[in-house]
C-alpha cells in the first residue's frame, strides 16, 4: 500500500497462494455482510460505511509513512474516473445482492476480467487472440445459463451485477493506465477519499442509526474486510506473480457459494452451477493466455 514499489522478495508461491485465499475469503465475507445489512439499511448507507472505514484505515496506515505526497497524481481526471467506476461497482453489486443470490451474483461479477479483455482492444490498443475472444463468448454463455428463461433469476435484477461487472472492467482498465504514472497507494487512497466524500453528500438523505450493537459491529466489519482483503492481496503479489495467483481469485465464487448456503440457505441449481463453472473456466483460460 506504499507509494514506493515494494522491495522484491524471494518467490514463495505457497505463501502467496495462502494470502490470496484469505483475501478472497474476506472479499466474500464483505459481500455476505453487505447482502445481510442491505435488508435492514439503505444501500447508500451501507456503501458509505464501507468506504469510510476503508479510507480511515488506509489513512492511519499511509499518512504516517508517506504524508500528503500520497495524494499527488499526474492524472487527476483519470483518478476521478477510476473512483466513479468503483463506486458504480459497489452500488450496482450491493443493490443486486438484495435480489440475486450471493454465488450467482459473484459469478456474474467475474465477467469483469473477460470484459477487460474485450475492452482493451478499442481502449488500450492491445491485441487479443481468437482464443481469448472465445473465452469472452463462453463467459457470456455461462451467464445465459445462470439467467436462462424460466429460471428464478430471469428478471431485470440480473442487470445489476452485469452493470457492476462492466463498471469493474472499466475500473481495471483505468487502473492499468494509471499504473504507468501513479503508485498503487496513491490510486487506492485517492479512490477511497473521493468515494467517501461522494457518499457523504448522499448519506444524510438515507441515514438510519444501527438498531442493534451487532449491526453496528457488522457495519465496521464491512470496511475492515474490504481493507484487509486489499492489503493481503497486495502482499500476496510480493511472494508470487499475478499470473500464478490469478486462477486462485476464482475461489471467491466457491466461498460465496458456501457462505450463501450457510447464511442464506441458497444453493445454485444444476444448470446454474454449470454456468458458474463455464465462467470460471473462461476466466482461467484468459489468465492462462495472458500468462503466455
Amino acid at each position: 500500500m506504499s507509494t514506493q514499489i515494494p522491495s522484491l522478495r524471494r518467490e514463495e508461491p505457497l505463501k502467496g497462494i495462502l494470502l490470496v485465499c484469505v483475501a478472497i475469503f474476506l472479499f466474500s465475507s464483505h459481500d455476505a455482510i453487505s447482502k445481510y445489512l442491505s435488508a435492514f439499511y439503505p444501500i447508500v448507507m451501507v456503501v458509505w460505511v464501507r468506504y469510510l472505514v476503508h479510507t480511515l484505515l488506509m489513512a492511519g496506515f499511509l499518512l504516517p509513512r508517506e504524508g500528503l505526497r500520497v495524494l499527488r497524481t499526474q492524472r487527476p481526471l483519470l483518478q476521478l474516473g477510476r473512483a466513479l467506476c468503483l463506486i458504480g461497482t459497489s452500488l450496482f453489486f450491493t443493490t443486486g445482492l438484495r435480489y440475486i443470490p450471493l454465488a450467482e451474483a459473484t459469478a456474474v461479477n467475474f465477467l469483469a476480467p473477460l470484459l477487460v479483455t474485450a475492452l482493451s482492444v478499442p481502449l488500450l490498443g492491445e491485441r487479443v487472440t481468437r482464443g481469448q475472444w472465445l473465452a469472452v463468448l463462453l463467459g457470456l454463455g455461462g451467464v445465459m445459463l445462470i439467467v436462462r428463461p424460466g429460471s428464478s433469476l430471469f428478471t431485470p435484477a440480473i442487470l445489476l451485477p452485469l452493470a457492476s461487472a462492466l463498471c469493474f472492467g472499466f475500473y481495471q482498465l483505468l487502473t492499468r493506465r494509471l499504473s504507468q504514472t501513479d503508485s498503487p497507494g496513491t490510486s487506492n487512497f485517492i479512490t477511497g477519499i473521493t468515494n467517501t466524500l461522494i457518499m457523504s453528500t448522499l448519506v444524510p438523505f438515507f441515514w438510519e442509526a444501527p438498531t442493534t450493537l451487532a449491526h453496528g459491529l457488522l457495519l465496521l466489519a464491512l470496511g475492515a474486510c474490504g481493507m484487509g482483503g486489499h492489503v493481503l492481496l497486495t502482499q500476496a503479489f510480493r511472494y508470487a506473480s499475478p499470473a500464478l495467483l490469478a486462477p486462485f481469485s476464482y475461489g471467491q465464487i466457491v466461498f460465496a457459494g458456501l457462505l450463501g448456503f450457510v447464511l442464506f440457505g441458497h444453493a445454485p441449481d444444476a444448470i446454474g452451477l454449470v454456468g458458474i463453472l463455464v465462467i470460471v473456466g473462461s476466466g482461467l483460460f484468459t489468465a492462462y493466455a495472458q500468462r503466455r
